[in-house]
């Protein structure tokens, strides 16, 4: 039994960095005002969902869409320089895992915005992608 516990901590931990590597990338695109990078993250399957205050959007393109009309990805003052910290990251068997972190947007002219996200990944063949993300 502590064999297998062992194991599955083991996995745990690999899966928690395998997830961090890939929303420090997704995040790393967003600070380059790459939309398209930052985006990657995200599973293609159309019932891909991202809820905020505005409301439900499905699929990665209603979302890039949604990005482009919040933010202007190619002013930086617009956009600001995001950063997301892991409160919490659980597998949900072996190929979904939650991600519970706190992002923070900070803006040149010193303002900022933060509050908690909580994402759903799935592992397919790409590695980690978001199938469900909350923020807000």
């Amino acid at each position: 039994m502590g064999m297998l516990l062992a194991l599955l901590l083991i996995g745990a931990d690999m899966g928690a960095g395998a997830v961090d590597t890939a929303m420090a990338q997704s995040v790393s695109g967003w600070n380059a005002g790459d939309i398209d990078r930052f985006l990657q993250i995200y599973s293609d399957d159309p019932s891909t969902s991202f809820v905020a205050g505005e409301g439900l959007v499905r699929g990665k393109a209603a979302m890039k869409i949604r990005y482009q009309t919040k933010y202007d990805f190619a002013d930086p003052a617009k956009r600001g320089t995001l950063m997301i910290e892991r409160l919490d990251y659980r597998p949900l068997g072996r190929d979904y895992a939650l991600y519970i972190g706190r992002y923070t947007l900070r803006y040149p002219d010193g303002h900022s915005a933060s509050g908690p996200t909580s994402v759903v990944l799935h592992h397919e063949a790409g590695g980690w992608k978001i199938v469900a993300d909350h923020s807000s």
